[in-house]
């Protein structure tokens, strides 16, 4: 290894990846007793923490077997050039984020074209969930990973990789506390009414099913409870779509839209709609986890293309999508998925989170829980991460 700067490549393919990278690159930057240079694919995010994107990010955030077919050639061409530009680069660490049909093809390939390309895989695979063969798989061209769950590296271990738990990302954004939730408030005019948060998901495909039903339901309260307000936090890469789907909602709601603006500005706005808000309603994914860091009661919904849904319910090996139920082993969080996935179901469970009671009592116990088993009190996860990747290549530290 050079005594110049050390060199990580990165590769991230969807906001949630997007803002584990800019973390884990701060901390990187601010760790490492050496200088740090990043080259790579990333989002906003980690753009604005100085890396020089081979393409936009966005263009990989797909999900489902529907959505990708029409893309994939494209995506194809994407996994050749980020590999080729990974070789090229011959860097200390190939660091690639959750993305896994992605960001592991580019690994595999990189490691043909550069055998001694140390490489790292930031998200474990959810091989508990469904596909434990992947582990296996993986473990053919990734040498170290880094875990958001406690139960994880094991699995990983099994398959012949190294895995540290570092802890979820999720636990660094603080608590209600820690966002201008009442400001946020104050400038929508909504200091003093029941808010809700809708949240249509961050991919095309989420929106295109999930925004209509979110809304009926959302307009089912609002006949209950005429002075509810709605918030909607926008992902940038759906902001158009979203705000298109909006303009036909029975309600005025107040779109938080990101588009042309410092990303972090943009996502700290976007906590502090999730503190602000007395309920929400999610598309399942990470925001679950956000929200209960923002002790936010909510329900979650999803929506997958009819071919993928049937392959996942002969994949799926656990009975619940969500990570607040999982971990504490009680289903505290209603989610509603396919067919279930109706306004009046999702309007049904939402009710009983406007007011205080045993409902919103029993999801903030279980946030609690689930947010210490999660790291919560210890060092923070990108600190964490950043120090598994300098140990693992052998990096000097501060």
């Amino acid at each position: 290894m050079s005594a110049g700067p050390l060199r990580i490549h990165l590769i991230a393919g969807e906001p949630s990846g997007d803002r584990l990278g800019a973390a884990l690159m701060r901390a990187l930057t601010r760790i490492s007793a050496r200088p740090v240079t990043f080259s790579g694919v990333g989002g906003p995010l980690m753009q604005a923490a100085g890396l020089r994107s081979l393409f936009p990010a966005d263009e990989l955030a797909v999900m489902g077997l529907a959505e990708v077919l029409p893309r994939l050639p494209r995506l194809l061409a994407r996994i050749d050039q980020a590999a080729r530009d990974v070789a090229r680069a011959r860097p200390d660490a190939l660091v690639t984020i959750d993305s896994p049909s992605f960001s592991l093809r580019v690994a595999r390939r990189a490691r043909r074209a550069a055998p001694g390309l140390r490489t790292i895989h930031y998200v474990a695979p959810s091989v508990w969930a469904w596909r434990p063969g992947r582990a296996a798989k993986m473990a053919r061209h990734t040498d170290h990973v880094l875990a958001l769950l406690p139960f994880e590296p094991p699995y990983m271990q099994e398959a012949g990789m190294s895995c540290d738990f570092v802890g979820h990302p999720v636990v660094e954004r603080g608590g209600p506390e820690d966002h201008d939730a009442a400001g946020l408030r104050a400038r929508l005019g909504v200091s003093e009414r029941p808010l809700l948060a809708l949240l249509p998901g961050s991919r095309a495909g989420e929106v295109a099913r999930l925004a209509a039903p979110f809304a009926a339901a959302a307009a089912r309260l609002k006949a209950a409870r005429p002075d509810l307000a709605v918030v909607v936090p926008m992902a940038e890469g759906v902001a158009a779509q979203v705000a298109e789907a909006a303009r036909g909602w029975p309600f005025a709601a107040h779109l938080l839209d990101p588009r042309g603006r410092d990303p972090a500005e943009a996502e700290a706005e976007k906590f502090a709609a999730l503190a602000a808000a007395d309920l929400a309603l999610a598309a399942s994914g990470t925001v679950t986890l956000e929200l209960a860091a923002m002790r936010t009661p909510h329900v979650i919904g999803y929506k997958a293309n009819a071919l993928t849904a049937a392959l996942l319910r002969r994949l799926i090996r656990v009975d619940t999508g969500n990570l607040v139920n999982l971990l504490t082993g009680r289903k505290e969080i209603p989610e509603f998925f396919q067919d279930d996935c109706a306004p009046e179901a999702l309007a049904g469970a939402l009710a009983p989170l406007l007011s205080d009671g045993p409902a919103r009592e029993r999801q903030l116990a279980a946030a609690d829980e689930a947010l210490a088993l999660l790291g919560r009190g210890g060092p923070p996860p990108s600190e964490r991460a950043a120090r598994s990747v300098l140990a693992r290549i052998g990096a000097p530290m501060r």
